[in-house]
């Protein structure tokens, strides 16, 4: 694979780091990182940990914020205040042991 000639910006300026993270990855799935990395002009920690941030807020938003409109919330609220009873199920399920305790 060869990779695409790109004229780089300027760089930003770098940050001393505190903490390493080491990782593996296959040699095309580097050389497509790293071509996108150039191409807007970043090192290749830069662009991977500026990626690695932003999915990892989104992920953590994804699990604990989510939008509904008001019709919605109240339904939503109404079935936490008024759960259904447990369906026979539910009750065989919590009654079986968990694989890890087998």
């Amino acid at each position: 694979m060869e990779a695409a000639v790109i004229e780089r910006p300027a760089r930003s300026r770098r940050v001393r780091s505190e903490a390493n993270i080491h990782i593996r990855a296959t040699v095309q799935l580097k050389q497509l990182i790293d071509t996108a990395a150039n191409s807007v002009g970043k090192t290749l920690s830069e662009f991977m940990l500026d990626s690695a941030h932003k999915d990892a807020i989104n992920v953590l938003l994804d699990k604990r914020l989510f939008v509904l409109d008001p019709d919605k919330y109240d339904a939503f609220v109404h079935a936490l205040d008024n759960p259904r009873p447990p369906s026979e199920n539910l009750k065989a399920l919590m009654k079986r042991k968990p694989a890890w305790q087998k």
